[in-house]
């Protein structure tokens, strides 16, 4: 793939966003690197005033997270804390759960392997 080409993709990750009794739900597809990487940032910062933000991110559809994934996480743990509120993850592919185990990520942010689970923790 040209630069061009690559130009053109500006990521290769969506998010889609509901919420689920009080909490926003952001449901991730495709992979998390350094061109994906601001469009996490930007569907786990945004929350709405008045409302600790309460966030899960659903991983079943990404199927590769490198390191930048990990800070972006990482960031947005800190960040909801600080507000009073919390990151959850769920459904991780094996691919991207081995990630976060090697790293240590799901020994700081909560992963759970259903969104049941994560909502009701």
């Amino acid at each position: 793939m040209s630069g061009h080409e690559k130009a053109d993709r500006p990521s290769r990750l969506s998010a889609a966003h509901r919420t689920v009794g009080g909490v926003r739900v952001v449901t991730l597809h495709g992979e998390i690197d350094h061109t994906g990487k601001d469009a996490l940032h930007d569907a786990l910062i945004q929350h709405e005033a008045g409302a600790p933000p309460r966030v899960v991110a659903d991983m079943s559809g990404v199927s590769f997270m490198d390191s930048s994934g990990i800070n972006v996480l990482i960031f947005a743990h800190q960040h909801l804390n600080d507000l009073q509120g919390w990151l959850r993850i769920t459904a991780p592919q094996e691919a991207v759960h081995r990630v976060l185990t090697l790293i240590g990520v799901d020994t700081v942010i909560a992963c759970h392997p259903t969104l049941e689970q994560a909502l009701h923790t």
